[in-house]
């Protein structure tokens, strides 16, 4: 496997529209995607030799998106404002470089704004699953 850099991972947001497409959003500089799967215990006083069991596929998946950066397009940061005040299930997309893009609803369940009085405003976002998320190889 080759490396892949760190501006490969794009965070794209659907315009809802029947035909959706999707527009990334700018500024970015620090993203983190999580894929997690519980897993459910089916462990009982018979369960070989002690050994745990689990039932495959009945756990609940989620992933979550986090991402930093700075605002460089008027456009892009309403876009972000509107879907967390909205707190609607929106279509992302996450291209993810050579690997792939995940794509389905979220809901931007955090938004922090900060700065420094000498720098620019910055600002930090996470997504939560709000759906089937899909898969789909580069």
């Amino acid at each position: 496997m080759t490396l892949q850099s760190g501006k490969s991972i794009l965070l794209k947001i659907g315009d809802g529209a029947p035909s959706q497409s999707f527009v990334s959003v700018a500024g970015l500089r620090m993203k983190t995607i999580s894929l997690n799967a519980r897993t459910v215990d089916a462990t009982h006083a018979d369960s070989p030799d002690g050994w745990r069991e689990l039932i495959g596929g009945a756990g609940i998946k989620t992933c979550s998106v986090s991402g930093a950066g700075v605002f460089v397009d008027a456009a892009a940061a309403e876009q972000v404002r509107a879907a967390f005040f909205a707190q609607s299930a929106d279509d992302w997309q996450l291209v993810i470089g050579d690997f792939g893009v995940l794509e389905g609803a979220f809901v931007l369940a955090a938004l922090e704004y900060s700065g420094r009085h000498d720098g620019e405003a910055a600002w930090s976002m996470t997504l939560s699953s709000a759906g089937a998320i899909g898969f789909a190889s580069a």
